[in-house]
């Protein structure tokens, strides 16, 4: 059985992008006229250069926000506790 398509959620214009200790939360108002807010968070510090230019680029973003539903199975919720999270690692090259 295939699984079902992504769903779009949202479209934001991003208005304001606030630096937070560990990341970014950015604000918007959706195609629907509501107000968004999503925040950001680095696994890694952010040195004042780096935090700055991903401000200035994050200021001049569009989000598209999409989910799938879940599948017919029943899956456990997700954990929102930091402590007991994996650490994720993606690295990609050029």
């Amino acid at each position: 059985m295939d699984a079902p398509e992504f769903q779009r959620l949202a479209e934001i214009e991003v208005d304001l992008v606030k630096p937070e200790r560990s990341g970014f939360t950015l604000t918007g108002q959706g195609a629907d006229r509501a107000e968004y807010r999503l925040d950001v968070h680095f696994d890694m510090p952010l040195d004042a250069r780096t935090r700055a230019v991903l401000g200035e680029l994050l200021a001049q973003s569009e989000l598209k926000i999409w989910r799938r539903p879940p599948s017919a199975r029943a899956t456990p919720p997700l954990r929102r506790d930091r402590a007991h999270r994996t650490p994720r690692r993606r690295v990609t090259a050029d």
